[in-house]
C-alpha cells in the first residue's frame, strides 16, 4: 500500500468521527471556542478524545484476565501568556461543554474575543495506518499468540518455573480544534506484548522481562517475532545465573545500542524540554548555541518515523509532527516547544505539545529521541577500554530533571577487560549527571538502534506518555559504578 493510499485509508477511518457519533459540528466548536474566549485570552483550543483499550493476560498457561475500557471526553483550554485555564467534561452535550468552556475562560480578565469562523483541516502523514481496527479483532485471534509465547519459553529451558504474558492494544481517536482555525483529527493505535519469566537453578531463582510493540497492525506479531521474544527473555534470565558482582568505583562505561537510550531520554532529554528552561529549572537554560558535547555527538527528537511509539501525525495542540535537532555537532541548537514556550522564546512550536488525555493540559514532551550514529565500529569502542563495564539494559531509574543527576540499576551487562567483553555482572548501579555524561562521551559507534519496547511510558508532571528512544554504542570515559568494594 503506497503512502497516499495509507493517508486516504487513515482519513476514511478518522475524519468526521466526532460529528457523526456525537454531533460535534464546526458551528458547535466555534460556539465553544467563543465561550472560552469570552473574557479574552491569547488563544483557546478543544481536545476531543475517544479511546478504546483492551488487555489480555496469560499466567500458568491460562487466561488470567481479559478486560477492556472506553474513555470519552473533551478538554477545553484558554491561554493568557503562560497561564492556562482548563476544564474538561465526559459529557459531550452542548450544555456541559459550554459550562466547561466558561470555566476555562475565568483565567482571563479582558474583552471578549471571537475565534476563527473557518477551519483548515490538517492532513495526516500516514505514520500508522490500519487495515483492520483492533476493535474488529476478537480475543480468540490473540490468544494463540500468548499460548505460543508461553510454550516457547518452556521449550527453551527446563529451568523455567513461571511465565506471565500480556497483550495490550488501544485505539485513540482525537480531534483538536483551535481558535486560530486549525482542525486536526487522528486515529492513533498502540499495541505491545510483554512477558516475564521466573527460573530456578540449584535452589536460586531469577526473573527477567521483555516487551515489544509500537503503533503496529496486530499482524505485526508473526510466529517468528513471538519466537524471538521468547528467546530474548529466556536468554536474559538464564545469563543471570552466571553473573558476578561488579567492582565499585569510577570507571569507563560503554552503553550498548538500543534500549540504553533511556539514559539519553531521562538524564539529558528532559533537560531540553522548553518549560524547564523557561522556568530556569534546567542546566541547559542558558546553553543554546554553546558546546555541550564533542563535535561527533548529534541528538534528534522527532515524531515522523512510521510505527514508533513517539510518532505523531500532529501533536496535541494541532502542530504537525516534525523532526527537531537538539544537539548538532556538539552544540545545543534549541529546545522542545509547545505553543506557550514557543511564544516565550519567539520561535515556532516544534510539535512537542503532548498530553496524556483530555483530562490534562499539553506540555513539552519528547517523542522519539536518539543520538545519531557515529563513525566507529562497535568493536573499536570496546577495544578502547582496558577495564570497565558494558551495559546492555538498565531499569529502575531515578532522575532529578533540573540538575540531571541520575541513578539506574544495570539489569543486563558485562565486564570489559583488556578490550574484550568477559563475564556477566549483577547487583550493579550506575550514578552520574546527564550533562556531564554528555560531555564525557568520547566515542560513538555506527550502530544506532531504536528500542522496540512497547510497554514503557515516560512520566512528567503526573502525566504518562508513550515515547521511543535509541542510541548507538557509546563510550563514556568515566561514571560512578556502585558495585562491590574489593
Amino acid at each position: 500500500m503506497g503512502s497516499s493510499n495509507n493517508e486516504a485509508a487513515h482519513a476514511g477511518m478518522t475524519c468526521g468521527f466526532f460529528e457523526s457519533s456525537f454531533g460535534v459540528s464546526d458551528a458547535l466548536c466555534k460556539k465553544l471556542l467563543d465561550q472560552a474566549l469570552s473574557k479574552g485570552g491569547d488563544f483557546a483550543d478543544l481536545y476531543f478524545e475517544h479511546s478504546v483499550s483492551n488487555w489480555l493476560n496469560l499466567e500458568d498457561g491460562k487466561v488470567d484476565r481479559a478486560y477492556g475500557g472506553i474513555d470519552l471526553g473533551v478538554g477545553i483550554r484558554t491561554v493568557v501568556g503562560d497561564q492556562t485555564g482548563y476544564a474538561y467534561t465526559q459529557e459531550l452535550t452542548e450544555e456541559s461543554m459550554l459550562a466547561a468552556a466558561a470555566t476555562a475562560a475565568t483565567i482571563a480578565n479582558g474583552a471578549a474575543r471571537q475565534s476563527s469562523s473557518a477551519y483548515v483541516p490538517l492532513k495526516t502523514n500516514g505514520l500508522y495506518p490500519l487495515e483492520t481496527l483492533y476493535t474488529d479483532v476478537p480475543v480468540s485471534s490473540k490468544l494463540p499468540l500468548m499460548k505460543r509465547l508461553n510454550e516457547q519459553c518452556f521449550a527453551l529451558s527446563g529451568k523455567i518455573l513461571k511465565v506471565s504474558a500480556g497483550m495490550h492494544d488501544s485505539l485513540r481517536r482525537i480531534m483538536i480544534v483551535t481558535s486560530d482555525g486549525v482542525k486536526a483529527e487522528d486515529l492513533i493505535p498502540r499495541t505491545y506484548i510483554g512477558i516475564s519469566v521466573v527460573t530456578e537453578k540449584d535452589g536460586r531463582q531469577e526473573r527477567a522481562g521483555w516487551s515489544v510493540g509500537g503503533r503496529h497492525e496486530l499482524s505485526f506479531y508473526s510466529h517468528d517475532l513471538i519466537d524471538r521474544i521468547a528467546k530474548e527473555v529466556v536468554d536474559r534470565v538464564m545469563v543471570l545465573f552466571e553473573a558476578l558482582p561488579a567492582p565499585a568505583g569510577e570507571m569507563p562505561i560503554i552503553l550498548g545500542p538500543g534500549v540504553t537510550g533511556v539514559l539519553l531520554h531521562e538524564a539529558i532529554g528532559h533537560g531540553m524540554e522548553a518549560d524547564f528552561n523557561r522556568k530556569k529549572e534546567s542546566t541547559y537554560s542558558d546553553m543554546v548555541g554553546k558546546k555541550v558535547a564533542e563535535p561527533f555527538v548529534n541528538i534528534v527528537d522527532e515524531g515522523v518515523t512510521p510505527r514508533r511509539l513517539g510518532s505523531i501525525n500532529f501533536d496535541d495542540e494541532g502542530t504537525p509532527g516534525q523532526s527537531t535537532m537538539l544537539v548538532e555537532n556538539g552544540v545545543l541548537t534549541g529546545y522542545l516547544h509547545d505553543r506557550i514556550s514557543a511564544k516565550h522564546y519567539q520561535v515556532k512550536p516544534t510539535g512537542n505539545g503532548r498530553r496524556q488525555s483530555y483530562q490534562h493540559i499539553p506540555i513539552p514532551r519528547m517523542r522519539n529521541t536518539y543520538m545519531l550514529a557515529g563513525e566507529c565500529a562497535p568493536d573499536e569502542v570496546i577495544q578502547a577500554v582496558e577495564k570497565g563495564i558494558y551495559i546492555k539494559d538498565v531499569s529502575n531509574g531515578q532522575v532529578k530533571i533540573g540538575e540531571g543527576d541520575f541513578a539506574f540499576y544495570v539489569s543486563q551487562g558485562r565486564m570489559i577487560e583488556n578490550g574484550k567483553l568477559t563475564y556477566p555482572i549483577k547487583d550493579v548501579n550506575i550514578m552520574g549527571n546527564g550533562p556531564k555524561m554528555l560531555r564525557n562521551i568520547v566515542m560513538v559507534a555506527n550502530d544506532l538502534k531504536m528500542s522496540d519496547d512497547g510497554g514503557g511510558a515516560c512520566g512528567k508532571n503526573g502525566q504518562s506518555m508513550p515515547v521511543s528512544f535509541g542510541l548507538p554504542t557509546c563510550l563514556v570515559k568515566s561514571m560512578t559504578v556502585g558495585g562491590v568494594q574489593r
